[in-house]
């Protein structure tokens, strides 16, 4: 337990700064699930689009993003036939 009011302050911010971030890591995790169950190219759009979206938010680091967009961009598409 913090003991000084600036580590209770610390301790707060720490905080609300984990629920944001976990809320972007499911956000990008789920469309990855997505993407993965039905591989269609508006599918891989959303995924790029909110792993981007965490990297500017300092959530992952740029590499691992370029890394998931990668990986994901091999994975063969469903087509419509």
């Amino acid at each position: 337990m913090p003991n000084t009011s600036s580590a209770k302050k610390a301790l707060r911010q720490s905080t609300a700064k984990r629920q944001v971030n976990l809320r972007v890591i499911h956000a990008y995790k789920d469309a990855i699930r997505t993407f993965m169950q039905k591989p269609v190219a508006e599918n891989l759009n959303i995924v790029f689009s909110k792993v981007d979206k965490a990297v500017k938010r300092h959530v992952i680091h740029k590499n691992k993003a370029a890394r998931i967009k990668s990986r994901l961009s091999q994975h063969p598409l469903e087509t419509n036939t």
